[in-house]
């Protein structure tokens, strides 16, 4: 099967998705389920997450700007960003955008928190589920060599600390144009309203019995595995 073939039914599956997501089922979590976790072999759908965090960077010659959107698993918004930026590259950008939505969830959730991260950067994602890897076991071996963007400076180890400091986190990697965050990132100048949403620290409700009794893997379904 051809990459272009492939690409298109992985983007059909997410518009599939939010199609559901707009009949009350909580969209960031629904993506994340049926999104591929780079170097994680478990389906994203076995271990749903407290919090969900989509995030975006753009750039452009004369602007640039970071977009991310945080949910608890039940669909609760905790809060939405939309904010300028003058980072050197899109590469960057997509750094930053992810440390802005880390330290803006660490400051209302408490650490115990299992975290899932939507990126449409696949270096990025790539990047955040090897260190994550390694922090949790320093003896194991990654198949993964994380390289950084010089220019993005100080913001991966920022990132690096952020996701060492919940119980759990993974990221999964999703096509932009499905990306919550991606108009937020691309028009700050459009959405900046969004900025002045009460705060809101949300605690998910328990999972249901049902959320605690993982499905068969993809494997076992007959589909292909992360």
């Amino acid at each position: 099967m051809s990459n272009g073939i492939t690409d298109s039914i992985f983007i059909s599956l997410h518009r599939e998705t939010f199609f559901m997501a707009a009949y009350g089922r909580p969209s960031l979590r629904d993506l994340f389920d049926e999104s591929p976790t780079p170097h994680i072999a478990h389906p994203p759908r076995t271990h749903h997450r407290d919090f969900y965090i989509a995030t975006d960077g753009s750039y452009t010659d004369t602007s640039g700007g970071l977009g991310a959107v945080i949910e608890t698993r039940d669909g609760e918004r905790v809060a939405r960003l939309s904010l300028p930026d003058n980072a050197p590259d899109n590469n960057v950008a997509e750094y930053r955008a992810l440390h802005l939505g880390l330290d803006v969830l660490a400051s209302r959730a408490p650490a115990s928190a299992s975290v899932g991260l939507l990126i449409d950067h696949d270096d990025l994602a790539a990047n955040v589920n090897a260190a994550r890897i390694v922090a949790d076991d320093p003896a194991s071996v990654s198949h993964h060599d994380v390289s950084v963007p010089v220019a993005t400076g100080l913001h991966w180890r920022g990132i690096r600390a952020r996701i060492n400091g919940f119980e759990e986190i993974r990221a999964a990697r999703i096509p932009s144009d499905v990306n919550p965050a991606h108009a937020l990132a691309n028009a700050p100048d459009q959405y900046a309203h969004v900025n002045d949403e009460p705060a809101r620290c949300i605690l998910p409700e328990s999972p249901s019995l049902d959320e605690q009794v993982p499905p068969p893997s993809r494997a076992n379904r007959g589909g292909a595995s992360d």
